[in-house]
């Protein structure tokens, strides 16, 4: 193993004196070529381009000497001492950071980011980080090649948001464009590069007070209302009225609760509700931090979901239509729940294989129709007959009794054998 392992972030500024000695002595030097052309490297060091991580780690534990790894920025966040560390490689490190990229955009854009999510694009993870970018309204993507700015704009095809595209932070090419979402894709960016994806629902007042002290909060942290599932009338013009395209009751709390666990959504996953009426259960969805699309027949429907969506500080994408028409235009979902719309629209869902589905039926019948599709469509199925009755106080004596109200929900399940 080497004798000492140094990791240098670099942004671009003068080496400290630590990190200067220790790239003078080093006999063993790891970096992308543009810094290892840039920075004082010795005559003498072997040099290694920082490609592969895993085999520059094994080559480092094989040399003797003093071995320097050079990173961008703050190497230790979404950076290569993660994969140094791990501990088939043996190695101890000794890290000198500089100011990392993403603290660098957000500086060159002029915007406080204690209130940002960070994801990153690699390794295959373009769709999971546009889908942040789909629920939060501030997002800092670290790209990579082939999952750059414009293969996540199409990612986010008809999502409007603003890009602050920052290529080569700290070099003497750096640049810093801003543009919309539809017109990022007509350019061809340099790597290495940070975007910042700006716009969507900014959570304000009692719903955005964990933003002033926990950094990174979570999508849809409580404010204001702790807690999921919450009553209907928490929720503007709970239900549809009578009369209306798909008319049905809001979906009772305890009904969203067991829907909420069974679609296990989560940041990253794309969530369709379909038939999804005044968007109690898309908007608590979005809370958990999945990025929702909400498909409902009825305009007013769709736009009581928007005010529900705003009053809870989240993005849902409210879709006017009837499924199955328009779902063949809509993301790749992870997990979907059909709210109304009959087996045709169950079908239709299946065959985009999200990974989670729950459907609710409103027959016995209508219910082994639609377990009987869920297990043809290569699903593991389930359901239950859901049965609750609110208690209330009795007109005498201070017990309670039981309230008006009671009624059952058939639900059906199922998750993708694996």
């Amino acid at each position: 193993m080497a004798d000492r392992i140094t990791v240098i972030g670099w942004d671009g500024t003068p080496l400290t004196e630590a990190a200067g000695a220790a790239l003078a002595a080093a006999t063993l030097v790891a970096g992308a070529p543009y810094q290892l052309g840039a920075l004082p490297v010795p005559d003498t060091a072997e040099r290694i381009t920082l490609g592969n991580v895993q085999q520059a780690a094994r080559r480092i534990a094989e040399h003797r000497g003093a071995a320097v790894v050079v990173a961008e920025g703050d190497p230790g966040f979404f950076g290569v001492v993660r994969t140094l560390r791990r501990p088939e490689y043996g190695l101890e490190l000794e890290v000198l950071p500089a100011v990392s990229s993403v603290a660098a955009a957000f500086a060159r854009a002029g915007m406080p980011w204690e209130d940002a999510q960070v994801v990153s694009a690699h390794g295959g993870r373009l769709r999971r980080a546009a889908n942040i970018c789909r629920a939060h309204p501030k997002v800092a993507v670290l790209t990579a090649p082939g999952a750059g700015p414009s293969e996540l704009a199409l990612m986010l095809r008809g999502v409007h948001r603003t890009f602050v595209v920052c290529e080569a932070l700290g070099t003497p090419d750096e640049d810093v464009t801003v543009l919309t979402s539809d017109r990022i894709a007509d350019h061809v960016w340099r790597d290495p590069n940070v975007v910042l994806v700006i716009g969507g629902t900014a959570p304000t007042g009692a719903v955005n007070e964990a933003a002033g002290w926990l950094a990174g909060r979570p999508i849809g942290y409580p404010g204001a209302d702790r807690g999921w599932a919450l009553p209907a009338d928490a929720y503007a013009g709970a239900g549809r009225t009578e009369g209306e395209p798909g008319a049905s009751e809001v979906l009772p709390a305890h009904v969203r609760a067991l829907v909420l666990a069974r679609l296990g959504a989560r940041p990253g996953d794309l969530l369709w509700s379909v038939g999804a009426g005044s968007g109690a259960l898309a908007v608590e969805a979005a809370r958990f931090g999945a990025a929702v699309v909400a498909v409902e027949a009825s305009r007013s429907a769709c736009a009581r979901l928007t005010v529900n969506a705003r009053r809870y500080g989240v993005e849902v994408e409210a879709v006017h239509g009837r499924g199955p028409e328009v779902l063949g235009g809509l993301p790749e979902p992870d997990a979907a729940v059909v709210e109304s719309g009959g087996l045709d629209v169950v079908r239709a869902v299946l065959a985009r294989r999200p990974e989670r589905f729950v459907a609710l039926a409103r027959t016995f019948a209508e219910a082994e129709e639609i377990r009987r599709a869920i297990a043809e469509a290569g699903y593991r199925a389930d359901g239950a007959l859901l049965q609750s009755t609110p208690l209330r106080p009795a007109d005498e004596g201070g017990g309670l009794e039981l309230g008006a109200g009671a009624g059952g929900a058939l639900l059906l399940w199922g998750e993708q054998i694996v």
